[in-house]
């Protein structure tokens, strides 16, 4: 089930998620999780309902993947941002990586977005086969060393 964000407990959920998950699976250290929290900190600020959203995925009751939409800011007035992705191990192989990207573009696109991107690493391979398969394309790369690991930080553009 997606359902959107708003639950008690939900945005402490995504940060705690993306700590542990990026941590065990990837050697992520605090900066990560702390890269998280400011997105989702920004977003529970104060966003425009009407450009911004944001899903869970829950698994029998319980969470177990999430992305944000959001504004890309002045200047980009036309550009959505998929961001913060997660499905965590309990959640994987049921298809809710796409269906929470799909949520997002269904979204992006009734908001009257005309473009979309993303960040990403090089190591979240699943991830990116999810973005290939709806039409991103690759428009940037470079070496990142931000979360404790040499990464390839990548980005991905889709015209809606």
């Amino acid at each position: 089930m997606i359902r959107e964000l708003g639950r008690p407990g939900d945005l402490g959920w995504v940060i705690q998620a993306h700590g542990e998950v990026y941590a065990e699976e990837y050697g992520f250290d605090g900066r990560f999780e702390a890269l998280v929290a400011r997105i989702v900190a920004d977003y529970a600020a104060g966003h425009d309902t009407g450009r911004e959203n944001a899903w869970i995925a829950e698994v029998d009751g319980r969470r177990a993947g999430c992305v944000f939409c959001v504004d890309a800011g002045e200047g980009e007035g036309d550009t959505a941002v998929l961001r913060v992705l997660l499905v965590t191990p309990a959640g994987r192989g049921l298809g809710l990586g796409g269906a929470l990207v799909d949520t997002c573009l269904a979204f992006a696109r009734k908001a009257g977005y005309r473009r979309m991107r993303l960040w990403t690493t090089d190591p979240l391979v699943a991830a990116r086969h999810i973005y290939l398969s709806r039409g991103f394309a690759l428009v940037e790369s470079a070496p990142h060393d931000g979360f404790g690991v040499s990464l390839v930080g990548q980005t991905y553009a889709l015209d809606l």
